[in-house]
């Protein structure tokens, strides 16, 4: 059975959130946004490897992406978490319970090190420069995943901080901690606990560090340390990308992470089951108005091909259980939103499907138009049109339908806000289809999405 959705938007209006958009003026636009003005393009271990990447699985994934990847833009490779412990446990239940009292590798300074056994260019203290230096020279960005704090273990000896009078005992709170990974204390809102931000970021740039996920920071919501961390980035002499997670993060936060950060987690762990991309819409939605160039809200990594090789949080290894027509409305909304784009699939068995739909630079064009406008929301009847403003003065419309059947859905121009003559070209298919006079309508499959770009004739 197919169900049709016929409108003006202009009747549905009263059923959009509304929010109130945040507009800076040139003298307030944090210089950090500079850093990514566009959304990142990129890959993270975590939704394949888990917390048991090493050395030689980074590395094969970043060829594959210097091959295969780097010419559509994509860019950053990211070690997720726990990159510190030799023994860094699979990613299933009983992960608190196996990595409590783990010995974290450390310099004097209490400052995390990559375990030498997963990662052998650390060795003898060199961290992750080498590792950074291999990666640059692809012409990659390199970035990895900490945990919000200061080491415990670090806490409970009183190491001294680097360049600091304070040790590790003045600015860690044990009474302040991760409920998942017991890894850290969090960071008192002291001098001490600045300093110690503020050695870790020279650390970080000292090894070319490009990208920072910081974990365990905004749900629930740290405030102090989302802005020591930013000023502590700002001080290091790189330009790092400073990534927050995990989410949902709340609406009621937007306008404080959008100043302090490029890219803040508007999901909790997203994986590949339908019931979290049909909630990705409503989270995303909450977040328009806070997003922008250099600031983007973030959908969480994307679950295609190759999964849970030692992940088994979601599920068992396997490629991904979303179907093409899923896959097609991840990147759909993911690009026109826009949402950063960071694959978490093992890349070098990327299959030939995969890497048609995640190569197709037409869509990746919408995500990384230079505008950086966020996507205006106009239907939620279980169709979605989403309206983004381009550079060049077009517009993208992804539509959507988040129904159990086929839906057919049509819009006109006068829907875009849009006057004058226009054309419309079909992103996905690389089809013109002609002038878009009174109506344009598509007929989606369940759950599935499209892409179009509308321009002046």
């Amino acid at each position: 059975m197919m169900t049709t959705c016929r409108f003006p938007l202009l009747a549905l209006v009263a059923l959009t959130p509304l929010f109130t958009a945040r507009v800076a003026s040139a003298e307030t636009d944090p210089k950090f946004w500079e850093f990514a003005p566009v959304p990142v393009m990129g890959w993270n271990s975590y939704d394949a490897y888990g917390t048991s990447i090493n050395e030689e699985d980074f590395l094969k994934n970043a060829s594959f992406m210097k091959e295969n990847l780097l010419s559509h833009g994509w860019k950053y490779v990211v070690i997720d978490a726990r990159w510190y412990d030799a023994t860094s446990p699979s990613d299933d239940r009983d992960f608190n319970k196996k990595s409590v009292g783990a010995h974290l590798f450390a310099d004097t300074n209490g400052r995390l090190l990559p375990a030498p056994n997963r990662f052998p260019s650390a060795a003898d203290g060199a961290g992750f420069k080498p590792l950074a230096d291999k990666i640059h020279a692809m012409g990659l960005k390199f970035g990895f995943h900490m945990m919000r704090g200061i080491p415990r273990q670090a806490v409970n000896a009183a190491t001294p901080i680097e360049g600091s009078k304070f040790t590790a005992a003045d600015a860690g709170d044990p009474k302040n901690h991760c409920s998942w990974c017991p890894d850290m204390f969090g960071v008192r809102d002291n001098q001490a606990g600045q300093d110690w931000y503020d050695s870790v970021a020279r650390l970080w740039a000292s090894w070319g560090l490009d990208f920072v996920k910081v974990d365990d920071l905004t749900a629930p919501y740290s405030a102090h340390e989302v802005e020591m961390i930013r000023k502590a980035i700002d001080k290091c002499g790189r330009p790092i990308v400073f990534s927050t997670s995990p989410g949902p993060t709340s609406p009621a936060f937007g306008a404080h992470v959008s100043q302090n950060a490029n890219m803040w987690r508007a999901s909790g762990d997203f994986w590949d089951r339908w019931p979290d991309l049909y909630r990705a819409f409503d989270l995303l939605g909450q977040q328009q108005g806070f997003g922008g160039p250099g600031h983007f809200p973030d959908a969480d990594m994307i679950p295609f091909g190759h999964l849970g090789i030692y992940c088994t949080i979601a599920g068992k290894e396997r490629q991904t259980r979303f179907t093409p027509d899923e896959q097609k409305t991840l990147m759909s909304l993911w690009a026109v939103a826009p949402s950063p784009l960071i694959l978490g699939n093992a890349l070098p068995d990327t299959d030939p499907a995969t890497l048609a739909l995640i190569t197709n630079d037409e869509v990746l064009a919408v995500n990384q138009d230079k505008l950086g406008a966020q996507a205006k929301r106009l239907q939620q009847l279980g169709a979605e049109i989403w309206v983004k403003d381009l550079a060049d003065g077009s517009k993208a419309v992804g539509l959507f339908n988040r129904n159990d059947q086929p839906l057919e859905v049509a819009f006109s121009a006068k829907d875009l806000g849009w006057t004058g003559p226009a054309t419309l070209r079909d992103l996905w298919n690389h089809k013109d289809l002609g002038d878009l006079n009174e109506k344009f309508s598509e007929t989606l499959p369940a759950h599935g999405g499209a892409l179009f770009r509308v321009s002046s004739k």
